[in-house]
């Protein structure tokens, strides 16, 4: 039995697949497309290899020569792996250092080369294979490394090395000490209190076990966004803003200064105030353009509350959110222009019935909808203060720091989405978040393509402002080369994605031929990654690292995250992030010992700077701490997700712990897709959804189990169109089933409940036994 990993067998599985492409020249011919590599390891990669992987001869002559050289110097330079001639990891070190895979070889020869250097490694006994490498002296202008140079030996003594060595000692101490890693953290960020906070924590009331937050500040978390920073090195004149509109690829972006936006958010928050009364909740279903950036920091500056919708939503989970929110209006346009086809949006709105409708044009000055009568258009909103004489100045509305700014939502398993306040404590966490993780610096230009209805939006939004770095829009769809090319005009260092975009991206090959070599890191949330195609991802730019990011909504931040300062792995995330500490629960509720692989229910420490302490409609202490384990005296706070520790202590994220689905990086439950397929179709007695990553790695899967009324016949593929249809009308178009299986019975508890996770473990094993095969 081949003790090798899971890597080779999907190598092989991978140019297996190539070999049936209709762009490949060995098909039908019985051969795979990349011939004999999964077989090889690096050093018998020849000259012909290379050619027939898609490389011109000359280049593959030099490429196999520095495969070489780079064995040679691993060879020496290295502790041989166990079991192994030589350190594969300083072999891809090396390689990846010399810059010798190029962003414009075939995705090919990448697979080639990688796949064949981690052909002996054994992933079960040494953990992931390593594909990106912090240099010291990079590490040292990161944001974290410059910190920690700065404060590491006060803090930790002599047991302080450098950056890189010392990382995981500096995030123990900040989980031990979170009260002295803000107070330093927060000094890195763009803010300015009106009056500073008494103390970074305080936990001398004891009816407050989770403790009180930067008591007695008072400030306005989007005024901190707008004004200049000399700590951020930004000005009036710093760009704030670059976008471009789906269609004028030809035309160069569009910028907007610091100073620009600052003035169109104080002419929005006059208006607001003509039409609204603080406090109010003001929603936002729209497109994340320019216009909502600037809509979302007015209503926070003015001292109202947004309310964040997504535009994909039917008009029923709309009302919803209207009605949960108590929402007083809502922006939103009247169509959204995806691939240059309109979508009706207002219509959706006005069928969810808001109080009052402000409606922007997809494009040009007028409306291309009747209105209401109640509603108005963006034009005439914002004539309402003509008159004013300095309508480009607003004074913020200041407010204590548990004051709310947002609400945002979440599915929980019970059909209705969770809603969960922002405070002004949730920007900060995000936007520290990112500087530490993500290394967001003055100067960097930020694009991630999501949308203000979900966590992204906001976070993208703070993680900018209050960095001093550049968010960067596209007005349009994500998926095709448009987008690309504003990626590259744009100079984009830092890419947002979710796991099915890259997908996407690479199945189409419409990246092809555009620079992507300004980015220094990419960022990858909502969805678990696909190994391959991250490799092809990060291959765009060099080879950077791809920061993989994994939260919550109610935390406004993510848990587990990869960094500048660690060696990283596709598909894993490398710690926990900073001042965050947890447990992974074993049997029973008991914690697995920290220094050993495992896998159980994620527990996290509940002192959580950021994290939610209160739901709008729901009780918060049932939701995320009845029924959890204490670990050290304190009452653990729940997440759901089933994490894996591996060997080398990466972690791996297998899924949800309650009957959550992830969907194209949208969280919904299985009780409201089994809610809209039970009346599809009259054959239906019940039926269960649930979601599964396929065996290779990548984004969930919906599959839907029926169980048939007696005497009823139903064909699998017809409910599956069934299913697919009245989803995406009812929830969200951008859900689709995947596959439909009918069975007799579902599995049950003795009081009835129905185990969907006995049918994901059926499931999983009957697809884990169809891939060997």
């Amino acid at each position: 039995m081949n003790p090798r990993p899971h890597l080779l067998l999907h190598w092989r599985l991978l140019m297996k697949c190539q070999a049936t492409d209709a762009r490949c020249p060995e098909r039908g011919r019985g051969r795979w497309a990349i011939p004999r590599a999964s077989a090889r390891s690096i050093g018998e990669v020849g000259v012909d290899d290379l050619v027939e992987a898609g490389l011109p001869r000359e280049a593959a002559a030099e490429l196999e020569r520095t495969l070489r050289e780079s064995v040679a110097r691993a060879r020496r330079s290295g502790t041989p792996s166990p079991g192994l001639e030589l350190d594969l990891r300083e072999v891809w070190r090396e390689l990846a250092s010399a810059g010798a895979l190029k962003p414009s070889h075939p995705h090919r020869v990448h697979q080639l080369v990688y796949y064949s250097v981690y052909s002996g490694w054994d992933a079960s006994a040494r953990g992931p294979p390593l594909y990106w490498f912090p240099s010291l002296s990079q590490s040292k202008e990161t944001n974290l490394g410059r910190l920690m140079e700065s404060h590491g030996r006060k803090l930790l003594g002599s047991s302080y090395k450098d950056p890189i060595t010392s990382f995981s000692l500096f995030q123990k101490f900040s989980v031990e000490h979170p009260d002295v890693y803000w107070s330093m953290a927060l000094n890195e960020l763009s803010l300015s209190f009106r009056r500073p906070p008494s103390c970074i924590l305080d936990s001398s009331d004891k009816s407050k076990p989770r403790g009180t937050w930067l008591p007695g500040a008072v400030f306005n978390i989007a005024e901190c966004c707008l004004l200049p920073s000399q700590q951020q090195r930004r000005g009036d004149d710093s760009i704030a803003l670059v976008w471009r509109d789906e269609g004028y690829d030809h035309m160069n972006v569009n910028r907007m200064t610091l100073k620009e936006l600052r003035e169109q958010v104080m002419l929005v928050a006059n208006a607001l105030d003509v039409t609204f009364s603080k406090g109010d909740a003001i929603a936002i279903d729209m497109p994340m353009t320019v216009h909502a950036v600037i809509i979302y920091l007015a209503i926070v500056l003015g001292g109202f509350v947004v309310v964040s919708i997504a535009d994909s939503f039917a008009p029923k989970e709309i009302a919803s959110r209207l009605h949960i929110s108590n929402a007083k209006g809502i922006f939103t346009q009247d169509f959204i222009q995806r691939g240059g086809r309109k979508f009706p949006l207002y219509s959706r709105v006005v069928e969810a019935n808001p109080v009052k409708a402000i409606v922007l044009p997809v494009a040009g000055d007028s409306v291309g909808v009747k209105l209401r009568e109640q509603d108005i258009s963006w034009k005439a909103f914002l004539s309402q203060v003509d008159h004013v004489p300095r309508r480009h100045y607003y004074p913020a509305f200041y407010q204590s720091t548990d004051s709310v700014t947002n609400i945002l939502f979440s599915s929980g398993t019970t059909g209705e989405p969770k809603a969960i306040p922002w405070t002004q404590l949730s920007p900060i966490r995000c936007g520290a978040d990112s500087w530490a993780h993500m290394d967001v610096q003055a100067g960097d230009v930020l694009c991630w393509p999501t949308n203000l209805g979900w966590v992204m939006g906001p976070i993208s939004l703070y993680s900018c402002f209050l960095a001093g770095a550049t968010l960067a829009l596209y007005h349009g769809s994500p998926l095709g080369r448009d987008f690309g090319k504003f990626v590259q005009d744009a100079g984009v260092t830092i890419l947002g994605t979710v796991p099915s975009l890259v997908k996407t991206w690479k199945s189409t090959q419409c990246m092809e031929g555009l620079d992507w070599t300004k980015i220094r890191s990419f960022g990858s949330t909502g969805e678990t990654s696909n190994v391959d195609d991250d490799l092809w991802l990060s291959s765009k730019s060099f080879y950077s690292p791809i920061i993989e990011c994994c939260g919550g909504t109610e935390l406004a931040s993510s848990y587990i995250q990869g960094n500048h300062l660690q060696p990283q792995a596709f598909g894993a995330f490398s710690n926990a992030s900073m001042t965050t500490g947890f447990v992974i629960l074993g049997d029973h509720g008991v914690p697995r010992p920290d220094d050993q692989p495992c896998v159980g229910e994620v527990g996290l420490f509940p002192i959580y700077m950021g994290a939610t302490d209160r739901l709008l409609n729901a009780d918060h202490e049932e939701v995320y701490f009845k029924g959890m384990p204490t670990y050290k005296g304190v009452q653990l706070r729940r997440h759901g997700d089933i994490i894996k520790r591996t060997v080398g202590g990466y972690y791996i994220v297998q899924g949800r712990a309650d009957d959550t689905m992830n969907l194209g990086g949208i969280k919904t439950s299985s009780v409201e897709i089994e809610r809209v397929c039970d009346r599809a179709d009259e054959s239906i007695l019940e039926s269960a959804a649930i979601s599964l990553a396929p065996p290779t790695g990548g984004p969930e899967q919906l599959v839907v189990l029926v169980v048939l009324k007696k005497g009823c016949k139903a064909e699998p593929n017809d409910l599956k169109m069934k299913f697919s249809k009245a989803i995406q009308r009812n929830l969200n178009p951008l859900f689709k089933v995947s596959s439909v299986k009918i069975v007799a019975e579902f599995p049950r508890t003795a009081s009835n409940k129905l185990l969907r996770r006995v049918l994901r473990d059926q499931m999983r094993q009957q697809l884990f036994a169809q891939s060997k095969l």
